[in-house]
């Protein structure tokens, strides 16, 4: 019995000595645009977006992507909302001549002092490799999608990118009408096969008349994830990025008859249900509990527009295979995250911009075996069943759980000359002990300024305006901001009056 405890223990360790750990993280960079001063969108004309503000951006996704894996970043980047490059030349980009050629020099001083046309005609993906390189992130094989239009579709103004540390076996991608091409890469990790999916869908998760479009991207991916799984059904797969859709789209919104995510695609969260012939696919997002399921934020509530879905081959004992309950929110207090546990999204405020993106990132690990068994199961803690009562909620953001005492900015407390109109306040909780401003707009006179004050409960808001009147006293906790150049409170909840 003991020789036989020590040759498990034996085999064990030469498994564990086999295994080849990696991270993959899906990111909405939430508008990666690049220099050449042409866009399709307003905000991010020369005379709007500038090279201070590409470089904040750059930096700033720099510095999330940094977080993971002690400094070393993730092996798998799956993103989305990079710009499609509009003066692209004859022949695809060399991202390793890129980088060699700027290698002696900084992002800063490249987009600074160094710049020039052939830096203003870098597409924003080499502009993010090279920023990922500054930060000690280096050795990303990069991929790009397709941006041909469907038949009678304009151009798209932004793609997917897969930045990858495998070697890549080959890329399709996959166009749908109306659509964003979904992007197909297929990488070697330890000569296993792994297929990788970059998403964006239709936008309008809420709205049933562009579900039909998210449908159509739906059933372009279900159609190319059939052939394989015909081919192969223990396949690796892996589908990441912004479906804009929540994981429970189906049972969110009834009134959506079908639903690409969940009727089309067949994401479910019945994690023991893909052993079997008739469901091949399993969200990740029901690896966390229903309460703690958010990357986004949307008029009160938490969103999981972003996803991470795997295939049943993730589960079995051949090539590469889940670490099961990795699933992770990247949300980084004083990084990413504000004082309210939200994204902290980019803004256009200041000379540089701020802020990371209006999505936290998320990410899952995995790791290679090679038992070569596909009939064999990886053992499960916890494995998750699809309850109703799971799927049906939708996660409202508690703002009367946040300690306002313990995190809210107090000005009298401030060094003096302190002036909270400015970037590194923005998003910040501040308690305010003023008077209710003159005119017909709801504001208070604080630290020497005049501030709106605002809530996106409308009806509130008017509860405000009517409970307030001019030269009242008017206390409460709200979170700094700026509309429209307008430097205003937000009352978040009624709790936040005193």
């Amino acid at each position: 019995m003991r020789l036989l405890s020590s040759l498990f223990f034996l085999c064990a360790l030469v498994s564990a000595a086999q295994a080849r750990p990696f991270m993959v993280v899906a990111y909405n960079v939430e508008n990666l645009f690049d220099l050449d001063g042409l866009s399709g969108y307003e905000d991010y004309q020369p005379s709007k977006y500038t090279r201070a503000h590409a470089l904040t951006k750059l930096q700033n996704i720099a510095r999330v992507v940094a977080r993971f894996e002690a400094g070393r970043g993730p092996d798998v980047l799956l993103l989305c909302e990079l710009e499609v490059d509009a003066t692209p030349g004859k022949n695809p980009p060399d991202y390793d001549a890129i980088l060699a050629r700027y290698a002696g020099m900084k992002i800063e001083d490249m987009l600074g002092s160094k710049f020039n046309p052939d830096i203003a005609d870098l597409p924003s993906e080499a502009l993010l490799a090279k920023a990922l390189a500054d930060a000690g992130l280096t050795g990303y094989r990069i991929v790009i999608g397709d941006s041909t239009p469907a038949p009678g579709d304009r151009k798209p103004e932004i793609k997917c990118a897969v930045f990858t540390r495998f070697p890549i076996k080959h890329t399709r991608s996959h166009l749908t009408a109306g659509a964003r091409a979904i992007l197909e890469v297929v990488v070697e990790v330890d000569g296993a096969p792994l297929h990788l999916f970059a998403n964006h869908w239709k936008s309008g998760a809420s709205d049933p008349a562009t579900e039909a479009t998210r449908a159509g991207n739906a059933r372009t991916l279900r159609t190319r994830l059939d052939e394989i799984l015909r081919h192969d059904p223990h396949a690796d797969i892996i589908i990441g990025g912004d479906l804009n859709s929540q994981y429970n789209q189906k049972q969110r919104y009834t009134k959506m008859k079908v639903t690409g995510i969940n009727d089309v695609l067949g994401s479910q969260g019945n994690e023991l249900a893909v052993r079997g012939t008739q469901r091949d696919l399993y969200n990740l997002w029901f690896e966390v509990p229903p309460a703690e399921r958010g990357s986004d934020t949307y008029r009160g509530e938490w969103g999981t527009l972003m996803h991470l879905i795997i295939s049943r081959g993730l589960y079995d004992f051949r090539g590469v295979q889940y670490v099961d309950n990795s699933f992770a929110v990247a949300k980084f207090t004083g990084l990413n995250a504000d004082d309210k546990g939200e994204p902290v999204r980019w803004s256009f405020d200041g000379s540089a911009g701020h802020g990371f993106s209006d999505h936290f990132p998320i990410s899952a690990k995995f790791v290679t075996v090679t038992d070569n068994r596909t009939d064999r199961y990886l053992p499960l803690r916890n494995a998750s069943a699809e309850r109703a009562s799971d799927a049906t909620a939708s996660v409202k953001i508690d703002y009367t759980k946040i300690d306002l005492e313990k995190i809210a900015l107090v000005p009298a407390k401030l060094p003096p000359g302190t002036n909270l109109r400015a970037d590194l306040y923005k998003g910040k909780i501040v308690r305010v002990d003023g008077k209710v401003a003159k005119g017909t707009r709801l504001a208070v006179e604080f630290a020497g300024e005049t501030y709106d004050v605002f809530s996106f409960d409308e009806a509130y808001r008017k509860k405000l305006r009517a409970d307030f009147t001019a030269g009242e006293p008017m206390k409460f906790y709200g979170e700094l901001g700026q509309y429209r150049d307008r430097w205003q409170f937000i009352i978040r909840d009624p709790s936040w009056v005193k």
